[in-house]
Parts: C-alpha cells; structure tokens; sequence
C-alpha cells in the first residue's frame, strides 16, 4: 500500500478526475460515477456532503462501505468555519491541513471517529471553538483524541512546552493510541510542505521527526507512513546524499528490470504447478532503504579491494501474499527447493512475530547466475497489518473495524500492537519531572530500533530493548530487586551484571541483602527506567566519606592505641634472605596455608608464591629464575583474604549451579567468580574462584561441595603431587562427610602406603580397589 503524496489540497471544489484513478465500473465513466453516488446519496435522505470531501470519501469508502458519511460532514463544515480566514505558510488556506491529515489516515484504514478527530485536531489549538463544544458536538471520544493532540501553550511552558506536549500526548496514548496515529499523520503532511519553513525550522522538525516520530511509527507498525517520513528527513538533514540515492534509483527504474520480474514470474509458475494460490510483486525499496543498502555495500569491500558495486537485487525484493498460515511455510518449501537457500538468512516472523506486530518469513535465495533475491512471504492479513500497523487492528472498542475487537477486552484501549513497551514508557515518565530529563530519556529509549525478549527462570517474559544489559532486566522485574541485585546467570552461566542480553536469553537475577546499586552501574543500564532508580537511589543514599580526626576533641578521652596489624595485616609468606620484600600469592594456583609453596622473584624485588607443582613456577624456574625459600607466617594473612580456585566435576542436571553456589555460601563463603563449561557426554565442570574467610574453611568448602548430588569430584586445579588439601575427601561407606577430614602430609593413604589417594568418588574406588586413580582432570569412563 501506497500513501498518495500529491500537492495539498486548495479547498476549491475538486472533482473526480483530480481525485485519482478509479476502477470504471460497467460501461459508466467517472463522471457518470460520481453523479450516480451523489444522486444515490440524496435518495436515501442523507446530507451530501461538500465536494471538497469527495477525496476522502473514497478513500474511506474502500475500507468502511458503511461508514457515517454525515459525520465527516459536519466535522469538515466546522473546521472549515473555524479556520476560515487562516493561511498556511505556503499562502494556502489552512483548512487544506487537516483534510490533507485526514486523507492519510482514510487511506491507512482509520475508523470514522479517527477522521472526525482528525479534521478537528487544531480547531481547540488555534481557533475559539473549545473542547467543550467538541464533546458536546460530537461526543466525548472525539473530543480526547482532539485534546490529546492539541500542543500546550509556550507562553505558559516556554522553551519546555515541545517536550511537555510529547508528554502530554504518550500519557493520551497510554488510553487511546489512535492519539498518536493522528499526530504521526499530522506530521507527515507537515513534512511533505517543509519546504515553506525557514532551512533552521526545517532541521529542527526534521530531527524531532527522526528521533521521536518515526521511532513510535516503527513501534505502532505504520510502516507506510514510517518509510515516507524517513525519505523527507533523509532529504531534509543529507540532501547531497539524498540526491545521488534519488538519482541512482531513478536510473535503476528507467532501465529494463532483467532480475526481480523475471524471477517473479518463475516463482509464480512454480507455485501454480504446486496449487499454491499466491500474488508474486516486486517490492522496490524506498530511498532510505536503498541508501542502508548502499552502505553495507560499500563497507564490505569485494574480491578486489574495492567498495562493492549496488546489485540490481538491491534495488527491491519479492513479496509473496498467500491466503493463510500454512502456505506461507509451502512457499518457503518451494522456494527452497527450486533455489538454494542462503544459510542464515532465513527469519520466522510468522511464528514469533516482532514486538510491533509484524509477521512475515523472510528468506534469500541464490539464483543460476549467482545474485542472491530476497524473499518476503506473509498472508493477506500479515500485510495489511504489515503496512498500517495499528490502524489495521480498528478503533479500540468499536465492533466491526478490521478486528480490533478480536480477543480483546473492549474496555481495554491501550495500544493493541504491544501494551509493554508504552506502559514502561509511560511509568518513568511519572518519574522525570524536569521536561530537560524527560526528553533525553525519551530520545534514548526509542533510539533503538527493535526489543529483544528474554524469559527468566521462573518462566516470566520481559521485554527490553536491544542492547539491553542485566541490570536492566533486574530492574524490570521491580525496583526493589533491582537494587538488591548481586549478579546474574544467563543460559546456565554466571555473568557480569554488564552483560548484554540477546533474544531468547534465559536469565536468573541473583539478589541478596545488598546495600544497593554501586554508581558503575550507570554505565551498563540501557533503559531509562533502570537509570532514573540507580541515580534516585544514589541521591537519596549519598557515599559517607571517612571521617579524619586530628586529636581528641574536648571533653573526650583519647581513643585507646591499636597495633597496626589490626588494620593492616602482615604479609602471609615470609622470604628468606628478603625481609618486608613484596609478595604476592599467584592467582594461579591460589596457595593457601598449609600448602606447600615455592617462592619466584618478579619485577621491582617483588616475589610471587606457587604452590609446589605449580606448572606456571616450574616455568619459571626453568626460565632461569631460582626458587626462593619462603614459609607461611603465623598469623599473617593477605589484606584481601585468601582465594582459592575449586573445580567441580559433575554430571549434568537441572539446578545444580544453584545447589553448589548455595553450597558453598552455606559456608559462609563468598564466590568471586565462576565459570560453567558446556556439558560432554552428559559430563559438567564447574570452576569456582572462592574468597575464604579462614583458611580451614577450604576442606569445609570442598566437603560441602561434594555433598551436593550428582557431583563425584572436587579438585583445586593445579594440584601439587603432593601436599595439601588438593581434593574433597569422599564420604566413607557408613561415615557421615562431616567426620571425613583431607589427610595431612604427602595425601598418601594411610591404609595403602604408597597409593596415591583421589578424593572423589572414581579416586575413592581406585583406593580401595589398590589401584592407582585415574588423572585428575578426568570424569568417569563410560
């Protein structure tokens, strides 16, 4: 569908040939046409309506036969009166605004109510008539959709009264989207006439228009009127660049098409032969569409180095209309048949359609000479929807309008395309008094260009936008668990909170009694909803800074001396030879006491310990670098505590990273970090980077670890040969794990000398079968 983009109208009378094109019916010409329905419309008692209206009238007539014709009359007639005198200023009278509206939207489909609205959308702005008299004219449904397009006064709002109107007109929206399709064509006409405004006026409305307007077109799927308004924006902001796309497409047109209806017309044989009833059209892209392509293009350089040239499969697609559902998928197959298909490019709208609607298969075939086509398959109804969007879903509550009362509640008359993203739209608006913020975030939030899903583990759906982070789905799901958010895991894996989510993401956001969100969090939070309760939370929770007291102040006592250790530990390794020298505990291998450690000197005379059998100290010894003899200190610890790295080995099953990580901060334990492997042969490894409080903690860690079901095998990588608690000692027949403690010394088993113990459950079998225990880093065989 086409929106008709001819000069506006003048208000004289027009007749039906500057009308258009119309289909002759019989042997009657267009002439004959009009007097017959005139003559048909006087004889059932009807009030003709003004000639300036026939346009309109036709318009509406193929999409509501029954439509109130009388209604369109009145509302004309008084809009006509009311601005009768004013002039545009392109010198025309202004009453050619809102007919030329109200056409645009009769040809999308809108309802009788929408078109009356429209003719009176600037009466209450700009004439005496009030909306009062609105409602009592033409009732009060007419008179909210007027209101809510009506601009606020900038004497009253001065430079804030442009974002307040947006404002005013979202939260309209909110009751009734057919506000904001009035305004969406209010602009259009706008637009088409921007060439009367001064060039600073024109890029101004021309920026709005491509930050705001065509962003919640996308959004209400008015495709028609979206593709439209981005040409004049394109041509308002990039004329040269406009101008050569223009000229190229120009060319392309004049030209033979030896590509697209060519194809066109073989693909509609083929179908024909398989009994599939469709309508094979060449779909030409508009001239933003072309210039995206032209981009790709040139961005990705050919065989020789060089911009690739445009194709002329660029210059359109093939659109594929069938009758229902399932020959969508019997082109698809036929298709795929007849031409090879190109890995990747196959997208199913129909089964999972975009967050505004939009339904289609989208597919790319390569034909014999090698150019690839692209393919759209969607059935009648897809492609009215497709087009118009919303406005082909009806007028919310009115029976009987292109089924907008479809499985709907009729009280219900939020936006039908998609309640979601307006309603959060709307709930931090509440939050943004200061119109400055309310219109960043506004920019911001339909800055992008789709919305993604993700589906929690609870089985919740969230909506975001793309590009969104975890933090922006901890916050979706309430502010309160927002603020309590301690991470997140994402299909399986813990993450970082900064992680980007994509479509179909499954997402657990992981809460504890935090004391709210940390000011980085700033930086990763895509959603204004998410930044507006970060940076209320923080103003509200300012950071205390530490207090620096020189002496005791009057009339109190001196506070009592501390021994430095108390706030600054000492280290935790002592270096012969190199007293106060530098250490470092490697991250590695993560010693901990009483492991058995080797020192290494490093850079700047600091030194760094491994634990004995560390393969990254042995290196280094081979390297060249001497051992040096180090030995932990009694009482000294890092000021960060110790860390240790634990891996466990696991068969796969549902909920077991949330057995082991409450498993281990049952203990009292803090995760640092975690990294969870894709399964092998039903085989799970989970590797954990612990902060231990104390370090007798860590066989408690490792024992509780191994209780969990389905886990047959806890190590520490890089486990020395021997020498400290390098695996979880499995639970005796009989014995209860907490009275199974990890063998001091060389781990060697005191009821087997010289067996090597495994402390898990393949290693506790090669005990006590006698025989040596399989590699460490191995699961079970079979």
């Amino acid at each position: 569908m086409t929106i008709e983009a001819g000069q506006p109208l003048a208000g004289q009378p027009t007749s039906a040939r500057q009308a258009g094109p119309r289909r002759p019916l019989g042997g009657l010409g267009r002439a004959a046409l009009g007097r017959a329905g005139r003559a048909a419309l006087l004889a059932t008692g009807r009030p003709p309506v003004p000639d300036a209206l026939e346009p309109l009238v036709q318009a509406h007539r193929r999409h509501h036969p029954q439509a109130d014709l009388g209604l369109l009359g009145r509302a004309y007639r008084l809009a006509e009166e009311s601005h009768r005198g004013q002039k545009r200023k392109s010198g025309e009278p202004y009453i050619t605004h809102p007919l030329a509206v109200t056409v645009i939207l009769a040809q999308l489909g809108a309802g009788t109510t929408t078109l009356v609205a429209s003719l009176l959308h600037d009466t209450v702005e700009d004439t005496e008539l009030t909306l009062d008299q609105v409602a009592e004219g033409f009732g009060p449904e007419v008179a909210y959709l007027v209101d809510g397009v009506t601009k606020l006064e900038k004497v009253d709002f001065g430079a804030a009264a442009e974002a307040e109107t947006f404002r005013k007109m979202l939260v309209a929206t909110g009751d009734d989207v057919r506000v904001m399709v009035i305004k969406l064509a209010d602009r259009l006409h706008n637009m088409r006439t921007i060439r009367h405004m001064k060039p600073a006026s024109q890029v101004r409305i021309a920026k709005v228009t491509r930050d705001v307007l065509i962003p919640l077109a996308e959004r209400l799927g008015i495709q028609v009127l979206k593709a439209e308004l981005e040409d004049i924006v394109f041509a308002t902001l990039h004329p040269e660049e406009h101008t050569r796309t223009r000229a190229l497409l120009g060319r392309h047109e004049a030209g033979p098409d030896t590509l697209l209806m060519p194809f066109a017309r073989d693909l509609g044989r083929q179908l024909a032969e398989a009994g599939i009833a469709a309508e094979v059209t060449v779909r030409p892209r508009h001239c933003v569409s072309l210039h995206r392509v032209l981009l790709k293009r040139a961005a990705a350089p050919g065989p020789d180095g060089r911009p690739q040239e445009p194709q002329p499969a660029d210059f359109g697609r093939l659109l594929v209309v069938v009758e229902e559902n399932a020959d969508c998928y019997a082109v698809l197959g036929e298709l795929h048949t007849c031409w090879t298909p190109l890995p990747g490019e196959f997208k199913d709208f129909v089964a999972a359609p975009k967050f505004n609607l939009y339904q289609s298969l989208h597919t790319a075939v390569a034909l014999a000479g090698g150019e690839v086509v692209e393919v759209l398959v969607r059935t009648r109804r897809m492609h009215e929807v497709a087009e118009t969007g919303v406005v082909a879903l009806g007028d919310p509550g009115q029976p009987g309008t292109g089924g907008g009362d479809q499985g709907r509640d009729e009280l219900d008359r939020t936006d039908p395309a998609r309640p979601g993203w307006l309603s959060r739209l709307l709930e931090w608006q509440q939050e943004t008094p200061d119109p400055d913020a309310f219109w960043s975030a506004l920019t911001a939030d339909l800055a992008g260009d789709r919305e993604i899903t993700v589906v929690t583990e609870r089985g919740e759906t969230l909506q975001l936008r793309a590009g969104a982070t975890c933090v922006d789905a901890a916050y979706r799901l309430g502010e309160e668990t927002g603020h309590r958010c301690i991470g997140a895991r994402v299909n399986g894996r813990l993450v970082v909170l900064s992680t980007v989510l994509h479509d179909g993401d499954r997402v657990a956001v992981l809460t504890g009694e935090a004391a709210g969100p940390d000011p980085g969090w700033l930086a990763h939070a895509r959603t204004p909803a998410a930044r507006l309760a970060i940076e209320r939370w923080l103003a509200d929770h300012p950071p205390r800074r530490p207090v620096v007291r020189t002496g005791p102040s009057a009339g109190q006592p001196a506070p009592p001396d501390r021994p430095v250790a108390a706030d600054r530990p000492e280290a935790p390794v002592s270096v012969d030879g190199r007293p106060g020298a530098p250490v470092r505990l490697a991250r590695c291998c993560t010693p901990v006491p009483p492991d058995a450690i080797a020192g290494y000197p490093v850079r700047a005379g600091a030194v760094t310990v491994h634990r004995a059998g560390c393969p990254a100290g042995e290196r280094m010894l081979a390297d060249g670098r001497g051992a040096l003899e180090v030995s932990w200190r009694p009482g000294g610890a890092p000021q960060a505590g110790y860390r240790a790295t634990l891996r466990a080995e696991a068969l796969n099953r549902p909920r077991l990273l949330a057995d082991l990580t409450a498993a281990i901060s049952g203990e009292g334990v803090g995760i640092v970090a975690a990294d969870v492997e894709p399964p092998q042969e039903l085989r799970v490894r989970h590797t954990y980077t612990v902060e231990l409080p104390d370090p007798a903690a860590l066989a408690a860690v490792l024992r509780a670890m191994l209780r969990v079901s389905g886990v047959y095998d806890v190590e520490r990588p890089h486990a020395p040969a021997g020498g400290g608690p390098g695996r979880a000692p499995a639970p005796a027949a009989g014995a209860s794990a907490e009275a199974t403690a990890p063998p001091e010394g060389n781990g060697d088993d005191p009821r087997a000398p010289g067996v090597r113990t495994s402390w898990g459950i393949h290693g506790r079998t090669a005990a006590l079968s006698g025989q040596r225990s399989p590699s460490p880093s191995r699961g079970p065989e079979g």
